[in-house]
């Protein structure tokens, strides 16, 4: 049952008088869900709930952590079809994406709890003491890492699910030993009720402390909530904008913190020569199918696609421009994106460097799926308005001359959090020399796939060099993204009895660690 408070400590709290309303992002009308923003008072409640459970939350084992992940992820699942169908009134996502998702969820939940088993997130190292040494013996140091503090969370309205509530800067924070104040996203505020609810039962039955997870509603609370003395770290996915605004605010307190944020990329792909002579029909099929995939509405959207001018390359732009202007619209997560769009669109259009190739003209409450064609000299002179994401089923199409242009071109980009060759192995050695540029540019390289599917696991990157994150050395999804969230602390010369389990010559945990330069699970 919804009620509308804010999660604050383990109980619910009402103290404001201004009420928001959750919308249905297909009619545009108020769903009857009301929520209370959130006073100045309960933003500082929030946080010192979340720094005092932080206090006895951090000392919790690898295995209790691990227990209360797996609890959450079964709260997940339990979550009945009526929860279901109220994310999807309030995104316009289908029922079997929806499904998808929230597996993705729980399973990522999981996963963390994995990583908390095997140990290796805390980097235990051990150089032992040298009495003996010369010219100055050399101490006992020990070094692991620890949670960082409490962890202000803002949730993207793409990923109702898997990246919000009960999403990746939620679970690999908790994973961390870190409490969170979640700011509910207000494009699903019903949705992060539900999902809040979960998570509160999976912390009662876990018997963890009241006040490690708290949520609070409201738009104007993100400031207050950054420069909060007693918030360590913040994890944000959303806009360049409020990504940056964000970034602003946590360098400008009295004490700096980090802030991760995922903001804007346009995931360049590369269309290779052989591979459009081989199969540049299926290519073109594939590609608008990617673009347009859930409304265009992922941070690793194609955006931007090159190739060498060529009959081959001009027959893919031929197949796009009669695929995509077949495409049909569709709804987007809420009104506030598709004005976006909308936006976007009229900056293309108005653009003398840039053609209009397909797609009905945008109007009423659905986004039309558009194809464009830029100059490379745009590119190649820096204009910004091709670096900028358009968030929504569009892309626009570059035609270079060679392969040095199209180096030239790369390196003319802003960061990114992906870039794909499509190839086949003859463009593979014959466009070597491209992938160096591309490791400069993103986070994530592919080759013959499309950027859309980021798979949860070990050796994901969901990051990249600045507009696409804030800090291309982490990332948002996968088990890395806990390292966002912790600190190293060196022990010298500490005695068995005050060291953490993960240092102690006997090595209980049974964890891998390295010791004077070896690794090893032996005990010392």
């Amino acid at each position: 049952m919804v009620i509308g408070h804010n999660f604050i400590g383990g109980s619910r709290s009402a103290q404001g008088t201004t009420l928001l309303k959750s919308i249905h992002a297909t009619t545009g009308e108020a769903l009857p869900y009301e929520f209370h923003h959130a006073t100045e008072q309960e933003i500082n409640q929030a946080c010192e709930a979340a720094s005092q459970a932080f206090k006895t939350y951090r000392h919790t084992t690898p295995e209790q952590r691990a227990v209360f992940l797996e609890n959450i992820a079964d709260e997940l699942d339990a979550l009945g079809t009526d929860f279901l169908e109220i994310v999807s009134q309030e995104t316009a996502l289908p029922l079997a994406r929806l499904q998808g998702e929230r597996a993705r969820t729980s399973g990522q939940m999981r996963l963390f709890a994995k990583v908390l088993r095997r140990g290796d997130f805390l980097g235990a190292r051990i150089d032992t003491a040298l009495p003996e040494r010369q010219p100055l013996p050399r101490p006992d140091l020990r070094q692991i890492k620890i949670g960082v503090g409490p962890v202000a969370v803002f949730g993207a309205s793409n990923f109702p699910l898997a990246f919000s509530t009960a999403g990746g800067d939620t679970a690999s924070a908790l994973a961390a030993g870190c409490s969170v104040v979640v700011k509910a996203h207000s494009g699903h505020m019903a949705t992060a009720d539900f999902v809040a609810q979960a998570i509160e039962r999976a912390v009662e039955k876990s018997n963890m402390p009241k006040g490690v997870f708290n949520m609070i509603y409201g738009n104007g609370v993100g400031e207050p909530l950054v420069k909060h003395p007693l918030i360590q770290a913040v994890g944000f996915t959303g806009s360049l904008r409020g990504g940056r605004a964000l970034c602003d605010m946590a360098a400008a307190r009295p004490q700096p913190i980090p802030v991760f944020a995922e903001m804007s990329s346009i995931n360049p792909m590369l269309m290779l020569p052989e591979a459009l002579k081989n199969r540049g029909e299926k290519i073109a099929q594939d590609l608008a199918d990617s673009v347009v995939l859930g409304c265009g509405q992922f941070c690793t959207n194609p955006g931007l696609i090159l190739g060498i001018k060529s009959a081959e390359f001009s027959q893919l732009i031929s197949n796009l421009t009669e695929i995509m202007g077949a495409k049909p619209a569709q709804t987007m997560l809420n009104a506030g994106t598709l004005k976006s769009y909308t936006a976007g669109l009229e900056h293309l259009t108005q653009h003398q460097g840039i053609k209009h190739l397909a797609g009905q003209t945008q109007q009423g409450n659905q986004a039309q799926p558009q194809l464009f064609k830029a100059d490379v000299e745009l590119l190649l002179a820096g204009d910004q308005l091709l670096q900028e994401e358009i968030f929504g089923p569009t892309t626009v199409i570059i035609e270079v001359e060679d392969k040095a242009q199209l180096i030239q071109a790369l390196q003319s980009m802003n960061g990114q959090l992906t870039a794909t060759l499509i190839a086949d192995e003859a463009d593979l050695t014959e466009f070597a020399d491209v992938v160096p540029v591309l490791e400069e540019k993103a986070g994530r390289l592919l080759i013959n796939g499309y950027p859309t599917g980021v798979e949860v696991c070990d050796a994901m990157v969901h990051g990249g060099p600045y507009p696409a994150t804030s800090d291309a050395r982490g990332t948002s999804v996968g088990t890395l993204a806990i390292d966002r969230y912790l600190r190293p602390v060196c022990y010298q010369n500490y005695p068995q009895s005050l060291l953490p389990e993960a240092l102690k010559d006997s090595n209980p945990l049974q964890i891998l660690r390295l010791v004077n330069g070896e690794m090893t699970r032996n005990a010392i």
